[in-house]
């Protein structure tokens, strides 16, 4: 299944946005400087991921994550799921 998707460098606290039909296998290479743009900047730790249908649904949320309105709600988005469960 095609993802968008979100890494965090824990070396700079950078983050990289971008889509891939395997997860898994991209954050190995994006971890063994393999991607020209995340190299020397690693380890990289997902911090948030979309499942698509489609890999042009998913390049199509990658384009928004990077722009401006995509980055305020990707902000949004990390800070209510690291926020700690409120009791009713």
């Amino acid at each position: 299944m095609p993802f968008a998707y979100v890494l965090r460098s824990l070396a700079t606290g950078r983050s990289y946005t971008g889509a891939t039909s395997d997860l898994e296998i991209r954050l190995a290479q994006h971890n063994s400087d393999q991607s020209r743009s995340t190299k020397h900047r690693g380890p990289w730790t997902l911090i948030h991921r979309e499942e698509f249908s489609t890999m042009a649904e998913a390049l199509r949320r990658e384009r928004f994550l990077k722009s401006g309105k995509g980055r305020d709600e990707l902000r949004r988005l990390l800070q209510s799921e690291s926020a700690p469960a409120s009791d009713p």
